[in-house]
């Protein structure tokens, strides 16, 4: 599982490669996480949430955008990112956990919002990719 922060005209994107669905929706939020702070410490605690979506696109959207939320409401920044996504009776589910750091331990940038534009998530011979543009 991995990420590479990509330059986005005025916003940040997010690019990542894993051998799972709920990997690369981790990878990606791993991403976010790194495109608000170069480094964050090693406390927080863990939580954990669910997100429910018609498509996997629109899963990922609403997953990303609820640490943006939690963020928001919680003032800790989500980081250490784990999910799994599986399809429940036509929806699509991710069950994810991530520590929470609080936002007065780190030095960190403000992402505004998740965006559909340029977004992949996509099932290739190597695995999983994903590519998400964050409104900076």
């Amino acid at each position: 599982m991995s990420y590479e922060l990509k330059d986005h005209t005025a916003d940040v994107a997010v690019e990542a490669t894993a051998d799972s669905l709920g990997g690369v929706f981790a990878a990606i939020a791993d991403g976010m996480a790194a495109a608000m702070t170069e480094d964050a410490p090693a406390d927080g605690s863990r939580f954990t949430f669910e997100e429910r979506a018609e498509s996997r696109e629109a899963l990922l959207f609403d997953y990303l955008d609820r640490l943006i939320y939690e963020r928001d409401v919680r003032n800790v920044l989500p980081v250490d990112h784990r999910a799994t996504v599986r399809e429940d009776g036509g929806e699509w589910v991710a069950a994810a956990s991530a520590r929470a750091v609080p936002l007065n331990a780190v030095d960190a940038r403000d992402l505004k919002a998740v965006t559909y534009s340029e977004m992949d998530l996509s099932e290739r011979d190597s695995g999983w990719h994903a590519y998400v543009v964050f409104d900076v």
